[in-house]
């Protein structure tokens, strides 16, 4: 009979353990996608924002500068995204709409690597935006096109609504504009004054 009763203690406090587990399992589950969604959250509201724009580098396109006598009415002429970097783009897209960013004003630098980056996001199209424009052929224009990029965001930020701006564009102008060196696909989550001049910025690698 004790035996009996010995048994049957351990198989109720095995029960209550596992039931204890489970329990802890749950809960911490719940706290994953609670602080998902706060995350989630806190980048699509800053978005909605006049003082956040998201710079986001093109996605992978192998090589440095663009070919001799390359032009930009003739995507063949250029340095373009490879398979690999339009699938990234797409993933982006993807990432940024699960955070919430359902709506966007994407702009883009007239290169064909940024324009195919910006069509892959698939938000509601795209328009190109010349200080957006690559100065690496001439270095001497990086202060100017940042002032001119710095005048867009400005006067864009003002009448977006609670679109998210999403500018594309190259690895140069990013950092001039904001100071660091960032790879392919990463975006830059950049808090911006009255004037379009970076205050803060948080760096968003870019997702898998």
């Amino acid at each position: 009979m004790r035996l009996v009763e010995t048994a049957f203690n351990g198989k109720l406090h095995l029960i209550i353990q596992r039931r204890g587990m489970l329990k802890s399992i749950i809960l911490s589950l719940m706290c994953l996608f609670a602080s998902t969604a706060t995350q989630a959250s806190d980048l699509s509201n800053k978005l909605k924002s006049p003082d956040y724009v998201l710079l986001m580098r093109h996605t992978r396109a192998p090589g440095i500068g663009d070919p001799p006598n390359y032009s930009l009415e003739d995507c063949k002429t250029q340095r373009n995204l490879s398979a690999e970097g339009r699938k990234q783009a797409v993933t982006v897209g993807n990432w940024l709409k699960k955070q919430g960013v359902k709506s966007a004003d994407v702009r883009t630098s007239p290169w064909c690597r940024c324009k195919d980056t910006a069509e892959l996001l698939k938000f509601d199209g795209f328009q190109v935006e010349p200080s957006l424009a690559s100065f690496f052929d001439d270095m001497s224009n990086a202060k100017e096109t940042t002032r001119q990029l710095q005048q867009f965001i400005a006067e864009t930020v003002k009448h977006k609504g609670d679109k998210a701006l999403i500018l594309l564009t190259h690895h140069v102008n990013i950092y001039e504009f904001m100071g660091e060196n960032i790879a392919s696909g990463d975006m830059v989550l950049a808090k911006v004054d009255s004037q379009g001049k970076l205050i803060s910025f948080k760096l968003i690698e870019r997702p898998n």
